[in-house]
């Protein structure tokens, strides 16, 4: 089994937007560690190509999501600096293959969490500041069909970030585990979870990914985000809809989905 190989797979399915087949179809005995070490060599060359790495997401800690993909370990991918969309610019459908949005908490960090005995107290003292999020999640696996470790070479499905405006010091949430989430769409209401749906607290969620990705030399540096993890199931979009999210005190965050050419319009007008 060539690392490479696989990667370059990937690569090219999200260039062509040409899905590929499940990997864990193509190569049946692809370990764990092999799938995080074909995730790795995608992340390296378009680090190569000059991207930087802005974030990092963790995937699948929620058990309407685990249900919904059938995996039930979540996981974890990195967000460059080409997967952040600006929420007032909106996003355009075509860009991906077969597109979801997720709505989650984000952490951004001013100090650095290094595992592998990152503590809850540790992520509390590192973090800034938590805001609203929405996470795009894309598959270059036709069809959705995944297993853990197709995601997992996949970083982790992830596609995009769009992070909300408001900014929320830790102190001032009397009770992260209870923060409410209304999902709206296209002026309707659509869904609703609390924060108590990412593992039972967000935080948590944070604890395990620090240590997680210590087994590879990562660690969570300042300035950088983490996506902490879907509160209620991820929903396919098409041009033109809307989604409004009001996570409570954290504020809101809205995602609208555009034709390609008010995406240019825009870009033009903004560059006048």
């Amino acid at each position: 089994m060539n690392i490479q190989t696989i990667a370059e797979a990937l690569l090219e399915a999200e260039r062509t937007k040409q899905p590929i087949a499940p990997l864990t179809e193509t190569y049946e005995n692809i370990t764990v560690a092999e799938a995080y070490a074909v995730q790795l060599e995608q992340i390296h060359q378009k680090i190569e190509n000059g991207a930087t790495v802005k974030g990092l997401k963790i995937g699948l800690t929620s058990k309407v999501m685990q249900e919904m993909l059938n995996v039930y370990t979540p996981d974890y991918g990195c967000i460059l600096d080409t997967m952040v969309y600006d929420e007032a610019d909106g996003l355009v459908a075509e860009s991906f293959i077969q597109p979801k949005v997720e709505f989650e908490i984000a952490f951004v960090f001013n100090r650095e969490l290094k595992g592998p005995q990152v503590t809850v107290q540790d992520v509390i003292d590192a973090t800034a500041y938590v805001v609203p999020a929405v996470e795009v999640i894309d598959s270059r696996i036709e069809n959705w069909k995944i297993k853990f470790e197709d995601t997992v070479a996949d970083n982790g499905s992830s596609a995009g970030a769009i992070l909300g405006q408001k900014r929320t010091l830790l102190k001032d949430i009397e009770d992260i585990t209870n923060i409410p989430m209304i999902v709206k769409k296209n002026g309707e209401f659509l869904d609703e979870a609390t924060s108590s749906a990412v593992l039972g607290n967000p935080l948590n969620a944070v604890v395990w990914l620090a240590n997680e990705v210590s087994a590879f030399g990562i660690s969570i540096e300042p300035g950088m985000f983490v996506l902490s993890g879907a509160l209620s199931k991820a929903v396919t979009f098409k041009t033109g809809d809307k989604f409004e999210v009001d996570f409570g005190i954290l504020g809101k965050v809205k995602v609208n989905i555009l034709e390609e050419d008010l995406i240019y319009k825009a870009a033009q007008n903004l560059a006048r």
